[in-house]
């Protein structure tokens, strides 16, 4: 296929701030990751615990609380997933332009947090839809310029590590943030309402984490050695010069015309395709739930074993999509999703399949979240690298909005398992394009 991987374009020149050898390392040894990513990883993973103790919940609360139908949660679903794919544009170019990839990665981060209460005033399909659609504006916003900064601050060749160790961080909050509701939900009177309040206090830690460790900026990033770069001189007021040649190139009509090159409009496409045949996580956790009869009560928990997955493979599987192509890892994670449908079709009580499903589920989850942006940063130039990523994102965001919608409404009008065969065949199918969209270089 294979989705264009970085060595289809000559790599940037390393950033200073991550150097491709630290004096004293022994040869053949990796350098430290950047502090940027290790900083942002704490982000993700604090809020990771917020966000994911919203989502372990929200499919039961929506369906099992409130009533909704296969239809109206495919909706929700699908604001939820699908609507940042707005906006991820705009934080992606805006992050470019004016160098202020951090600021726009924390307002995005605020937004989210300040949404985590309404959730205690929403009991209506609207105002809950209202909610999810602010809540993913600010995932949208936050998310290429954050994605940028990781990408900015690794090695070209280590970009696929860089991108798996925030990944694993960022899943370790998903590993808590579970087992946080299922220890709510048993010990408080109104435990959604509690979940809820919990997740706004730990959004807003997450906030301030990013304020005070997160660099706003780096030295040198655009401009030669020793000089103040573009992305510096903009987050420091007061602070006046001539724009350095690669900052006059960043428009919107620059940043769309990303598309015109090659590897990242294939890599776009394979995005595209493969998210509309890609069940979400809160469909697949609720078929894992009717296929095995799994109690409400430990519902709660089925995320965590894809958090598990996630976490344990993530770092594994991003070295492995540096060593032999990202497009190759890419693919196989979703050869492992395609796997985990076949066993919820396949139903039977066996004791392991809620285990192998979950397994397959988050490997999928490791072979493609970073290592699409990993192969997608290669693909374009660095005064565009949030514009390039949020346009792979916002692709695979509304693919997968469309994706929610279709999937609720084949549920509620054949079942779940004639939808779910149907999900599998297209998926299948949309693998086999994307095998023949590969690259001249991989």
């Amino acid at each position: 296929m294979y989705v264009a991987d970085s060595r289809g374009t000559p790599a940037p020149a390393v950033p200073p701030e991550q150097p491709a050898a630290v004096p004293g390392t022994p040869p053949g040894r990796r350098a430290a990751l950047a502090p940027t990513v290790l900083a942002l990883g704490t982000v993700s993973l604090i809020t990771d615990i917020s966000s994911e103790m919203v989502a372990a919940v929200l499919p039961l609360y929506l369906v099992a609380g409130l009533g909704l139908s296969p239809l109206g949660f495919g909706l929700l679903d699908g604001v939820y997933n699908g609507v940042g794919a707005l906006v991820r544009l705009t934080g992606g170019h805006l992050g470019d332009r004016f160098g202020r990839h951090k600021t726009l990665a924390g307002l995005g981060y605020a937004l989210s947090a300040l949404c985590k209460p309404l959730l205690l005033l929403a009991h209506t399909l609207p105002a809950i839809g209202a909610v999810l659609a602010l809540d993913r504006t600010g995932k949208g916003l936050r998310t290429a310029p954050r994605d940028a900064l990781i990408s900015l601050a690794a090695a070209p060749k280590d970009r696929g590590r860089a991108f798996g160790v925030h990944r694993a961080m960022d899943t370790a909050g998903a590993l808590i943030g579970p087992v946080l509701a299922f220890l709510i939900l048993r010990g408080a009177a109104d435990g959604y309402d509690a979940v809820f309040t919990v997740s706004a206090c730990v959004a807003a830690l997450g906030v301030l984490v990013l304020v005070l460790f997160v660099p706003g900026r780096r030295p040198g990033a655009t401009g030669g050695p020793g000089t103040t770069g573009g992305a510096e001189r903009a987050d420091r007021p007061g602070v006046r010069g001539r724009p350095d040649p690669g900052e006059e190139r960043v428009s919107l009509r620059a940043s769309l015309g990303l598309l015109r090159r090659r590897d990242l409009r294939r890599t776009g496409l394979c995005a595209l395709l493969l998210g509309l045949c890609t069940v979400s996580d809160g469909f697949v956790f609720l078929l894992l739930q009717h296929a095995t009869r799994i109690a409400d009560r430990w519902f709660a928990l089925l995320p965590l074993g894809t958090a598990a997955a996630f976490f344990l493979l993530a770092l594994p599987l991003g070295r492995l999509a540096d060593r032999i192509g990202r497009g190759r890892v890419f693919l196989g994670g979703h050869l492992a999703l395609l796997l985990a449908y076949g066993l919820l079709l396949a139903g039977g009580h066996h004791p392991a399949l809620p285990y192998a499903v979950l397994l397959l589920h988050g490997g999928f989850y490791a072979a493609t979240d970073g290592v699409l942006m990993a192969a997608a940063a290669g693909a374009v130039p660095e005064e565009h690298r949030g514009a390039g990523l949020a346009l792979v994102q916002t692709g695979q965001a509304l693919a997968r909005f469309a994706a929610a919608l279709g999937f609720g409404a084949a549920w509620t009008l054949w079942g779940a398992r004639p939808a779910l065969g149907a999900a599998a065949v297209l998926l299948a199918a949309a693998v086999a394009v994307c095998a023949r969209l590969r690259p001249a270089a991989t």
